[in-house]
């Protein structure tokens, strides 16, 4: 163990045991490619596994003197690092820094710039944006890795066809095959669905015409329908990055413990839910820092001219400790065990308040960077429940009640300490389609009116006992699934309070968050609460979650309307113009009329970082940082130059 966890973990027996956070869900890619999912607390696994390269597993060796050492929380335990399988954000974190992808975002740009990373130049597409092409640049390798068999592996444009086959295999089980597959490369589901009907292996060797490696460094896409947004897709490194096919059948169900990219770092160590160690890839290519701020961005111009020109990773090592409950996180930042965190909502008015540094963190050089986030919360709704569910006069008033009786501004206020504003739509800030002005029932606290609704459609009280009963006079009970942790137990409190308020009897069912998730993808849950996160500034991305096709995937409601899917089929295929942003509208009026989602709030994120740590500016959408940031050997406890 290195000398960090023994700080860490003697800071957690020592805070004890206070659980913090929310439940997240990130919707990633601006057509709504995938999702990650993000609890605020992962259960820890009973039997942690230790990864390391073979020669390693016996010994890990800490940090060696002069290295720059990043040091890093999660706030929740990782699933694992094969792209096809991944499920929640804090893996996708590790995976970024280890994968890449054609094209990437650059750093400092804002508003979100994309540019080539592997890609030799921008890709080339058809008039009708059905036909894509992309060259890559020559002489990028993989990282070494047994599989190879000693030799330099180059990154071909096979490598990215093998990749998205990869989530169309069903013995992967992909939990994002759905939004693969919405991107209609040809060919692609009759393979799939070819596999899954003759219950035979998944045929990579068959090529398809919508993924063909025209030679060994040119890739064509072809798609069944336009997509003039197919660009952002190529973009997301943490999925679609390259991966070697001899990496993967050399270590079968075990690759999730074996990532091998071409990126800046390579994973050395993990133990489950405990700790994960990243070092520099030594055969990573040459790559500069480099980056376009805009003219009028001082803080972007500056960092670009501290660091232009400097070679990439200029740290040589993170490690990301887990650590599950806010306070020791928290603690940890306090001691200097850590060199970054992103506030726990318990401590923001203490380390933020009114959105300010506090005098006494600022006196020792912390740095903040405060945004308001690309995300949303939102309680869904079961559409195939018997007791919410459903599209007719009734379900739609007593979800619409329900929402209408949710006190947004309290639990902003009392719960989120601030930390939030209150949302009108599913479509989230600093996407296209989210409009500041739009306002809508979803945003209203109204107990009256969600009194008024229920009376008129017969949910009264049939049977004297003071709660409200069904219209056939069955008793009503919302069974609101949750967490076992102190956060969540607040917010349960507050839906006791808000039903309460309209007679409506509410009993939770807690669960771990894997459980939960399984469930609710599995249409088993009446309604849960979590959040979804933009990763491109497509805002046709959050709108998946009402999509039919993506029922049980990202539409964890399973809401499904012919007039919303004809809307966001048609929003998929043109270009961003004054139609796209009519049919946005339209999208949102059809969510707030059918409420299949009561979102909530869009939140802030308050980010600390030691002052050793330099060059960091917080992404818009995407996660990679890492390689991008200093670390001042001088001024950092424990690290000598």
């Amino acid at each position: 163990m290195t000398a960090v966890r023994r700080r860490v973990a003697s800071t957690a027996r020592a805070a004890g045991q206070v659980s913090t956070g929310w439940r997240a869900l990130a919707a990633l890619g601006a057509a709504g490619l995938a999702l990650a999912f993000t609890p605020a607390l992962a259960q820890p696994k009973a039997a942690p596994a230790v990864f390391a390269p073979a020669a390693e597993r016996e010994s890990i060796k800490p940090a060696a003197p002069g290295q720059k050492v990043l040091r890093y929380a999660f706030n929740a335990g990782e699933t694992g690092f094969d792209p096809a399988r991944i499920v929640d954000l804090y893996s996708r974190v590790i995976t970024t820094h280890i994968f890449e992808a054609l094209y990437t975002y650059d750093h400092l740009a804002r508003p979100a710039r994309i540019k080539p990373l592997i890609a030799d130049g921008m890709p080339e597409h058809s008039p009708d944006f059905r036909t894509w092409t992309v060259r890559l640049k020559k002489g990028i390798y993989f990282a070494d890795d047994p599989a190879f068999g000693g030799q330099k592996r180059e990154v071909t444009a096979q490598d990215f066809v093998y990749a998205i086959k990869r989530f169309a295999d069903p013995a992967n089980k992909s939990p994002v095959v759905a939004g693969v597959l919405d991107q209609k490369y040809i060919g692609l589901a009759a393979l799939r669905d070819k596999a899954l009907k003759e219950k035979k292996p998944f045929d990579y060797d068959t090529e398809i015409e919508g993924l063909r490696a025209l030679d060994r460094h040119t890739i064509q896409y072809k798609l069944e329908e336009p997509r003039p947004r197919f660009l952002d897709s190529l973009a997301a490194s943490d999925l679609f990055g390259a991966v070697a096919r001899e990496v993967v059948e050399k270590y079968g169900e075990a690759i999730p413990a074996h990532p091998v990219g071409t990126g800046p770092f390579r994973m050395v160590q993990w133990r489950r839910s405990s700790l994960i160690v990243l070092e520099r890839n030594p055969h990573y290519r040459e790559v500069l820092y480099d980056a376009e701020p805009a003219a009028d961005d001082a803080e972007g111009q500056a960092i670009l001219a501290r660091f232009k020109g400097r070679k990439l990773p200029m740290i040589d090592r993170v490690e990301v400790s887990i650590i599950e409950e806010s306070q020791p996180r928290w603690l940890s930042f306090l001691n200097e065990q850590i060199d970054f965190v992103s506030v726990p909502l318990e401590f923001a008015n203490q380390a933020v308040p009114n959105g300010k540094l506090a005098p006494n963190l600022a006196r020792r050089g912390v740095q903040l960077y405060r945004g308001l986030n690309p995300d949303a919360a939102f309680t869904y709704f079961n559409m195939e429940d018997p007791v919410v569910g459903g599209y007719t006069p009734e379900r739609i008033a007593l979800r619409r009640a329900i929402a209408l009786a949710m006190d947004v501004e309290r639990e902003i206020r009392v719960i989120r300490r601030g930390q939030a504003v209150p949302a009108q739509s599913v479509v989230v800030p600093h996407t296209t389609g989210y409009d500041p002005r739009f306002k809508s029932e979803n945003g209203d606290f109204d107990p009256a009116r969600a009194k008024a609704l229920l009376d008129l459609h017969g949910y009264v009280d049939k049977d004297g006992d003071g709660w409200r009963d069904q219209p056939d006079g069955k008793p009503l009970t919302l069974e609101v699934a949750t967490q076992p942790d102190q956060l969540s137990r607040q917010f349960d409190e507050l839906w006791k309070k808000n039903m309460q308020r309209i007679g409506i009897r509410v009993k939770f069912f807690p669960g771990k968050w894997p459980e939960q998730l399984k469930a609710a993808r599995a249409g088993k849950l009446m309604l849960w609460t979590l959040g979804s996160s933009a990763a491109g500034s497509d805002g046709q991305g959050a709108l998946a979650r009402l999509y039919g096709p993506q029922a049980g995937s990202q539409n964890l409601a399973r809401f499904r309307s012919a007039e919303f899917d004809r809307v966001y089929e048609r929003m998929q295929v043109i270009a961003d113009s004054p139609e796209r942003d009519e049919l946005f509208r339209q999208a949102k009026l059809i969510s707030v009329a059918y409420m299949p989602y009561k979102v909530t709030v869009h939140r802030f994120t308050n980010d600390m970082l030691q002052p050793w740590v330099q060059g960091y500016r917080r992404p818009t959408f995407w996660n990679e940082w890492w390689h991008r940031v200093d670390i001042d050997l001088a001024r950092a406890p424990g690290q000598k130059p």
